[in-house]
């Protein structure tokens, strides 16, 4: 089984989706089975990369509400990442760009270290409040997660991986994502939003059920009809 997740660095459901996912898989029977592949996706392809506003500044004026209210909201949101083991400093965290953080992802991708990577980006953001749009940060937790920091610096310095971001983004667009994040399993199952666990779980043994189940031939020999046909005892051959 396949599953495509396309996320974005700075959306604080992406991680705890990730995690509700995970969870999901760790109480899957066939989750050996499953492969789980990262997607770009940035929620605001013209975010600056350094807007020099908090995020609750950002979230009241993207929504037209008080400060107040927008910190309230993000309180919530930071219970609901704690449910699921994650800590969220919504404080310090730096909103930026993200294109060049999702090169990154895509290139580590390309060297095997995907996942790796995706997770360690998660983390710098939410819990780090690390600049993701910052190349030497990117070199840095590159470096962590195993790559070559000068083979990343040289990529950065280009548009490299660019495309593959853009490919995504348009994958996405074509199968009506609207939001993230969105979950696709086997190119044909999709689920949107940090579903709980249980709902994960319905779906992959749903998914695998029907991916897995025995195809039954209908016949289509008219009622009453003679035919002849052999098997293993024999042949039988209809008389006139």
């Amino acid at each position: 089984m396949k599953i495509e997740v396309w996320s974005d660095f700075v959306c604080p459901f992406c991680y705890i989706g990730k995690r509700r996912l995970e969870a999901a898989l760790n109480n899957f029977e066939n989750k050996d089975n499953v492969t789980v592949e990262y997607r770009s996706y940035e929620l605001d392809p013209n975010a600056e990369v350094n807007p020099g506003k908090s995020i609750h500044e950002l979230l009241a004026g993207k929504y037209g509400m008080s400060v107040e209210k927008a910190k309230a909201m993000n309180e919530n949101v930071g219970l609901q990442a704690k449910e699921v083991g994650l800590t969220y400093h919504f404080d310090t965290m730096k909103h930026t760009n993200t294109f060049d953080a999702h090169r990154l992802a895509q290139y580590a991708d390309g060297k095997g270290k995907g996942k790796e990577m995706t997770e360690r980006l998660l983390y710098a953001y939410f819990t780090e409040s690390k600049l993701l749009s910052d190349h030497q940060t990117l070199i840095e937790l590159a470096e962590e997660v195993g790559l070559d920091a000068e083979e990343v610096e040289e990529m950065l310095k280009t548009d490299e991986y660019g495309n593959k971001v853009r490919f995504d983004e348009n994958q996405a667009k074509q199968i009506g994502v609207q939001g993230v994040p969105f979950f696709v399993f086997n190119e044909k199952y999709a689920v949107s939003g940090a579903q709980p666990v249980e709902t994960f779980k319905e779906v992959l043994d749903k998914v695998w059920e029907e991916e897995n189940e025995k195809p039954v031939l209908k016949s289509l020999n008219p009622n009453n009809s003679k035919t002849t046909y052999c098997t293993d005892e024999g042949c039988n051959i209809e008389e006139e």
